[in-house]
């Protein structure tokens, strides 16, 4: 059965979430690609996860398209940069999906190009609906659109009650990123 499931809000662990489900998923045989939308010139903890644990890109493909973040934090690109390195991103989502080679795609912070105006709904809705009905989709990212809110089967809003980021505290390697 194909699902749709959404993880957004202003809390911490929506990739994070993404990522368990792709454990599970990994555990029971299924194969896995994850595109991020955001995420990119850094590399994190998933960047490492295969290569470390012997795991074939046939078998769990993550690929980072993203620019880093947008207009915030120092970031100097052009807008017109993120926003093809989105579309790019979206193209390869979408190739990603109709190849059918694999179980679960990930869309991580696909919300946020979506908000930024990176991508349009309209785009992002004709991949999600031309999706093979064996394929399930994850998409993650703050502010996800009433649209794909009513479109998803399982949405989860992870609002934050706390966190340690207002302290001043910054990111940790492997909690955080």
């Amino acid at each position: 059965m194909h699902m749709i499931l959404i993880n957004t809000g202003n809390g911490k662990g929506k990739t994070t979430a993404a990522l368990g489900v792709a454990m599970r998923e990994l555990g029971n045989g299924k194969r896995v690609a994850m595109v991020q939308f955001i995420k990119g010139p850094w590399k994190s903890g998933e960047d490492f996860f295969a290569k470390r644990f012997n795991i074939p890109q046939t078998t769990f493909k993550l690929v980072k398209t993203g620019r880093g973040f947008v207009g915030i934090l120092g970031d100097t690109l052009p807008r017109e940069e993120h926003r093809k390195a989105a579309q790019d991103g979206l193209a390869l989502a979408a190739k990603l999906i109709g190849s059918k080679k694999y179980d679960l795609v990930i869309l991580d912070e696909i919300h946020n190009a979506i908000q930024l105006k990176l991508l349009s709904i309209r785009d992002v809705h004709k991949v999600i609906k031309e999706a093979p009905k064996e394929i399930n989709i994850i998409m993650t990212g703050r502010d996800a659109v009433k649209h794909f809110v009513a479109l998803a089967d399982v949405v989860t809003d992870m609002g934050e009650v706390k966190h340690i980021y207002n302290e001043g505290v910054k990111a940790e390697k492997g909690m955080d990123f």
